[in-house]
């Protein structure tokens, strides 16, 4: 069985990991480990799995409300679900998309050429996808589409808001599953596990020219509240949705993991991991394996103080986050000359 666990930190105590209790209603204190990355780097020396190290961890009765950290009641908060607890530096946030049937039509619909019937760029990467992104085991596919978002920094937990900084268009979200990774000290990668997550886009600014899509990433994103340590990822069923004034006005029901997706997991991950800066030892890696649909490709405006909700099935409590419209208009940025 999968275990889910989480970062939490306290204004006194400082920050600790815990797990859910198989009934939910609880956090166990995983011992006196400060993060999971601490935790995965004692699997690694050992070495066992890294549900073993937690559970092994976790033992008596050294537990708090899980209702009241997540419901904001308690001087435990929730942090992202995993991090480079040292150095936000050496924390790697990317993604990849075009993996789902869905985002790659409402990508598509952005782009010119696609009214007088000719593939986009983005259309003809997805149809290649299909074709390619799923070799047989242990041989190479055709590489999926990457953006890099930034790191550990952009990171925002459940509950905390996701930015539209003063320079951007727009944000919306994206509701994805990503992978979480670390590179042991002998540069071998090593899966944590996976978590659901908020991957968070600037749309407007991509539907300009696809070309855009680059600086259109560099926003904030969110993952948790629960690292799933040794989870399915087959098919991983799900829901997004958009809370505006204690209603919804958008829901979509979604469908992710390696069998909904045009690229196997390995297939992926070999692509993000072939390139040598990718297997520094002691980095960690958070990398978003794209969305199955989002609201902005229906015609939904986010507004300040909206709630975005993701929930994926077996990958516990859902992910909260309101948004958060910075004022115009954009402050400009001059640089001094040295």
């Amino acid at each position: 069985m999968s275990v889910r666990a989480v970062q939490i930190v306290h204004p006194e105590l400082g920050r600790r990991v815990a797990i859910v209790s198989a009934c939910g209603k609880w956090l166990v204190f995983a011992g006196d480990y400060r993060s999971i990355y601490d935790a995965a780097m004692h699997a690694i020396s050992v070495p066992e799995r890294l549900e073993e190290t937690l559970r092994g961890a976790a033992i008596g009765f050294n537990k708090i409300s899980y209702d009241e950290v997540y419901n904001g009641a308690s001087p435990w908060k929730l942090l992202p679900a995993f991090d480079h607890p040292q150095d936000p530096a050496h924390c790697l946030v990317t993604g990849t998309g075009l993996t789902h049937r869905k985002s790659a039509d409402n990508r598509n619909s952005m782009h010119s050429g696609a009214a007088d019937g000719h593939l986009t760029d983005s259309m003809q990467m997805y149809i290649w996808g299909e074709e390619g992104g799923r070799p047989e085991p242990g041989t190479i596919g055709v590489a999926p589409e990457w953006f890099f978002k930034g790191d550990a920094g952009i990171l925002r937990a459940h509950g905390e808001p996701l930015t539209v900084p003063d320079y951007a268009e727009d944000g919306g979200e994206e509701a994805e599953l990503a992978g979480l990774y670390i590179v042991g000290p002998n540069g071998t990668v090593y899966r944590i596990g996976f978590a659901a997550s908020n991957e968070f886009s600037d749309h407007v600014k991509e539907s300009h020219n696809y070309l855009y899509l680059a600086p259109s990433k560099l926003r904030e994103c969110s993952i948790g509240p629960e690292a799933v340590i040794a989870g399915d990822f087959s098919v991983v069923n799900g829901t997004a949705s958009i809370v505006r004034d204690g209603e919804t006005i958008w829901s979509l029901e979604i469908s992710s993991g390696g069998d909904a997706m045009t690229h196997t997991l390995a297939n992926m991950e070999h692509h993000h991991f072939k390139y040598l800066a990718h297997r520094r030892p002691g980095d960690a890696h958070i990398y978003f394996f794209g969305t199955p649909g989002f609201s902005f490709g229906t015609g939904i405006q986010m507004q300040d103080g909206d709630e975005m909700h993701v929930q994926f099935e077996g990958y516990g409590r859902p992910l909260i986050n309101p948004i958060k419209i910075e004022p115009g208009p954009e402050t400009l940025v001059a640089v001094k000359p040295l």
